[in-house]
């Protein structure tokens, strides 16, 4: 072992104080006697102040297409449906000068800061950019992949059959790199769930790959929608490799739609994502537990055509999380706190904890005595390691 730099004096989840002892990219021990024999000058060392150690977060569902980030305040255009703010994005998006490449990438770096060094970006495919956006983000795989790790989701944002052609475009997108097929509200934008769903499942089926589908569709109209999309991925073989995205349905739901629904999520592995947001119906998340549905949170639309709010930082949308499931237990905090860092990397595929030897070297130190504390607390004063390299402190990066 040639050790590259001990960190000491961090506080585990369990609350107990270790070392790790970091070569190059990787941990190669971790515990509270690990830098034993290791003199004082012989390695750099860091010291955590009895900090929390913690895995990194991953914000699964971005849009680095969409953000304006690094440009003046735009006001936001309201809309009152989705489709209306759909045509207020696209009348705004041809009046953005500043490339994706220098938003998005504004954007990573501010992600990275905070501590979030995994994303999923869904980018829009539509006949009008066609695969434009998403060369864009493609090459911010290359630009800062070595701040954050992303996933590229194939979205058509205007529909698939209203937007004739953008089936065709969702094969392209595949071909040229996207990691995963999106999808929109089958009913309330395409009016077509199974013409809708025919075409997304049949571009996933051909490449073998997932899926990950915004669905607004209210009520049993969206609970409908949820057990095709979950009966599709059993009949694909895709258990585990598919998420729906809001799922507002999932909140106001009568029990035994409910019951039928969440089973048929968890029967597939289907996943939900949630960005607890505003005053709309959100899916209950000790609920979905409790009946084996996997779901996690994240921070969708940071500064964009669709809201002008949003800082990218994943703790503090766990905390609005928190506010919007009523969580105040110590419980229910840590809870929250994992649906940031250890569930969407599993879902994601990245590599989870819990942290210790062997493990990559992707971790943050937060000033808190537990997990509860930390989405209490917030803390901004975060020291973030990247492949054993401190890349962020207080909030802003250092490398």
């Amino acid at each position: 072992m040639t050790p590259s730099l001990v960190v000491e004096n961090a506080r585990t989840e369990a609350g107990e104080i270790v070392s790790l002892i970091l070569e190059n990219d990787r941990i190669a021990a971790i515990g509270p006697n690990a830098a034993a024999g290791i003199g004082p000058a012989a390695v750099p060392r860091f010291d955590a102040a009895g900090g929390l150690l913690s895995l990194p977060f991953v914000d699964g569902h971005i849009h680095l297409d969409k953000t304006l980030i690094g440009m003046p305040f735009i006001p936001h255009i309201p809309g009152d449906t989705v489709a209306m703010r759909i045509e207020a994005e696209k009348s705004l998006r041809r009046t953005v000068a500043l490339p994706i490449e220098v938003r998005g990438g504004a954007l990573l770096e501010r992600l990275a800061a905070y501590g979030t060094l995994s994303v999923r970006s869904h980018v829009d495919i539509d006949t009008e950019v066609g695969l434009k956006s998403l060369e864009a983000v493609l090459s911010l795989k290359q630009s800062h992949g070595h701040l954050v790790d992303i996933q590229t989701v194939a979205f058509p944002q205007s529909g698939v059959l209203r937007d004739p052609g953008t089936a065709g475009l969702l094969d392209a997108a595949i071909a040229a790199g996207a990691d995963l097929v999106g999808g929109l509200d089958p009913a309330g934008i395409d009016n077509d769930v199974t013409g809708h769903l025919d075409a997304i499942f049949a571009v996933a089926g051909k490449y073998g790959v997932g899926l990950d589908i915004h669905l607004h569709d209210g009520g049993a109209l969206g609970a409908f929608e949820l057990r095709q999309i979950a009966d599709r991925t059993v009949a694909l073989g895709l258990e585990g490799k598919v998420v729906v995205s809001h799922a507002f349905c999932l909140g106001e739901l009568e029990d035994a739609d409910f019951g039928s629904t969440a089973s048929a999520l968890a029967r597939s592995g289907v996943a939900i994502m949630t960005s607890a947001p505003g005053p709309v119906p959100m899916p209950p998340v000790k609920r979905l537990a409790a009946a084996g549905v996997r779901l996690f949170c994240a921070n969708d639309n940071i500064r964009d055509a669709w809201s002008p709010f949003g800082n990218g930082d994943m703790l503090e949308r766990v905390g609005i999380l928190c506010d919007r499931q009523d969580f105040r237990s110590d419980e229910d905090l840590a809870a929250a706190f994992r649906l940031a860092t250890q569930t969407p990397a599993e879902i994601l595929g990245r590599p989870v904890g819990p942290l210790q030897a062997g493990s990559p070297a992707d971790f943050i130190i937060l000033p808190a005595a537990s997990l509860a504390e930390a989405v209490a607390a917030r803390p901004l004063d975060r020291t973030v390691f990247r492949s054993g390299t401190i890349i962020a402190r207080g909030g802003r990066l250092i490398a």
